[in-house]
């Protein structure tokens, strides 16, 4: 198909955004959804200035008829829905397990597993009908590995690949891929604020086998790689600089 329709979750900064982009360059139609409006309708505008087609829906995936308006708008404007990023994520308040209480448990699984599962649900519904589409779900090398001082978000990450490999095998069928692509540190505001200070960022990047972060761009090439590859559901891409090596 020469221009997919694609829908992006959590577009509006970090990988969410360099992956619309990468997706326009591709020749994209482009749905891109989040939270603030006004920088939704910016983002909106920067992908019409390349040549894309493209449009914003203002979206918190936590509420299922939010998403379900905006996989409805999806269609309503382009017929079809090809490519789904569910990328919208948080990392929540970090802690040992002993201070987490049942609201952070639920700031972090509301974000990051019910948004992907409410997400899954209806472009499901859409891709399983037209009998064609292929889903990335956004996990993280946490997702495979623990993490002191991380624990649920680790936790979210686990059930987000759990829902990719469950989901792929229900939509094998329908003829729809399903996978993730999980990052390893990428260079974006979250990674700042996990980190904190400058010292501890470069402790932290030390671990990475090629001693640096990622960048936005470099997962978005992955995710692009990853929605096309038409053999390929169920699985998990670590795009991580080697940190699931050893």
């Amino acid at each position: 198909m020469n221009q997919p329709v694609v829908l992006i979750t959590g577009a509006l900064s970090g990988i969410g955004r360099a992956t619309a982009f990468a997706f326009a360059r591709a020749g994209a139609r482009l749905v891109v959804s989040g939270r603030r409006a006004a920088e939704g309708a910016a983002l909106e505008a920067e992908l019409r200035e390349t040549g894309a087609e493209a449009f914003f829906v203002k979206t918190d995936v936590r509420h299922d008829e939010e998403v379900h308006n905006l996989v409805d708008q999806t269609v309503a404007r382009y017929g079809r829905l090809d490519v789904a990023v569910n990328n919208a994520g948080t990392e929540g308040r970090s802690g040992p397990v002993i201070e987490q209480t049942a609201d952070s448990y639920a700031d972090m699984f509301d974000t990051n597993v019910l948004g992907t599962l409410l997400s899954l649900k209806h472009e499901l519904r859409v891709m399983t009908a037209q009998r064609a589409g292929s889903i990335v779900n956004v996990s993280s090398t946490m997702g495979a590995r623990g993490a002191a001082g991380a624990s649920l978000y680790v936790a979210s990450k686990h059930a987000v690949e759990g829902l990719t490999k469950s989901a792929a095998l229900e939509a094998a069928a329908f003829g729809v891929r399903v996978n993730a692509v999980a990052p390893g540190p990428v260079q974006t505001p979250m990674l700042d604020r996990l980190t904190q200070t400058s010292e501890r960022k470069a402790a932290f990047l030390d671990t990475v086998p090629l001693k640096r972060a990622g960048t936005p761009d470099e997962i978005a090439e992955a995710i692009v790689y990853v929605a096309s590859a038409g053999f390929m559901t169920g699985e998990v891409l670590r795009v991580n600089g080697g940190r699931t090596a050893s």
